[in-house]
């Protein structure tokens, strides 16, 4: 009689440390939004393990942070918010929302049954007795001011990651992104490639970076700035982490609109010019220095919110920037300040 099969083993069963959950289900320029608050939580808790609830796409990015122990798949679509949360064991020493506010997010972290739950205050979900949540609030600083509500001191300018191991694929470059992943933050492709063919004329090396399905926007920049083909990083997948994280770091500067790029940017310290448009950079944008050049008209409607980030036509405000304005910017950035580089990570699991 042939001997039962050994069951796979469970390496959160057999984690001894105490557990945090952190749930932020969303992309990477939300998971770098969220790094102050990653470290805060680490340094509270020290001898916990850190799990994030997350894509399992981000896997290497999770890494990169230097506080994240694993990564626990989770996500839905159009930037929904998973229903369940597939956790085994025991149940969660601390569960911490990041993702939202309200029912949606709180109600999947409670059915685990944490012994203690961070969370915004909600009138549907009375149990938790949060701070207030606020409309009109940075990113970075939203998720900082609800840790310290809860005795976790937490500095949203501490967004610094280090810089990948290993050589970038176009060092030096100044590295132009397009994409966004809705058209009412994408700026007009005639006009990326404009600031590139002008960058291009100077003498700097330029790069054309794509996510997955962005090839035929990045090509078709890249052949309107006179740029071969070769210029173009990506499209048909996205960029790896790591090396994406790699020509980010070793570049002269980033051009790109309110997306994920940019976030990775200021982790990195590196230069860049940000276009923004249906979102105020008060509640997106990059840190206050000269090395962000921040780009934002938005009229008389000077409000945090005044388009649809998820719409389907670029934004008035978007279409005010010029690609002179731009090329402005790029003069006025000051050289980068290379970090030192992070250690040798494997992608979280």
């Amino acid at each position: 009689m042939a001997s039962a099969r050994p069951r796979p083993r469970d390496p959160f069963r057999s984690s001894e440390r105490p557990r945090i959950l952190v749930l932020r289900a969303l992309g990477l320029g939300d998971l770098l939004t969220a790094v102050p608050a990653l470290r805060a939580l680490r340094t509270a808790h020290p001898l916990h393990e850190l799990v994030l609830a997350a894509p399992s796409r981000l896997g290497e990015a999770a890494a990169a942070t230097g506080v994240v122990d694993r990564l626990l798949p989770a996500s839905a679509p159009a930037r929904g918010v998973p229903q369940v949360i597939h956790w085994t064991g025991p149940p969660p020493a601390v569960a911490v929302d990041l993702h939202g506010n309200g029912p949606a997010s709180h109600l999947p972290l409670q059915a685990l049954r944490p012994a203690r739950l961070l969370a915004y205050a909600h009138p549907a979900t009375p149990r938790i007795a949060g701070p207030v949540w606020r409309e009109d609030e940075h990113e970075r600083s939203r998720w900082c001011r609800l840790l310290t509500w809860y005795g976790i001191p937490a500095d949203p300018e501490d967004l610094r990651i280090g810089a990948p191991p290993g050589p970038s694929p176009a060092p030096g470059a100044v590295v132009v992104h397009p994409g966004a992943d809705a058209a009412a933050r994408r700026w007009p492709p005639e006009r990326f490639a404009a600031v590139a063919h002008a960058l291009h004329r100077a003498g700097h090396r330029v790069v054309v970076t794509a996510g997955a399905g962005e090839g035929p926007l990045a090509r078709q920049v890249a052949a309107q700035a006179g740029l071969p083909p070769s210029a173009v990083l990506g499209g048909a997948a996205d960029v790896p982490f790591g090396e994406l994280a790699a020509l980010v770091a070793g570049a002269r500067a980033v051009i790109v609109g309110d997306t994920g790029l940019a976030h990775l940017a200021s982790a990195l310290g590196t230069p860049s010019v940000v276009l923004f448009g249906p979102v105020a950079p008060r509640l997106w944008g990059p840190p206050r220095v000269p090395r962000h050049q921040v780009l934002w008209h938005p009229g008389h409607l000077d409000r945090a919110r005044p388009g649809d980030a998820h719409g389907d036509q670029p934004d008035g405000r978007l279409l005010r920037i010029t690609a002179a304005e731009v090329l402005t910017a790029v003069a006025r950035l000051p050289e980068p300040v290379r970090v030192p580089e992070r250690p040798v990570a494997a992608p979280v699991l």
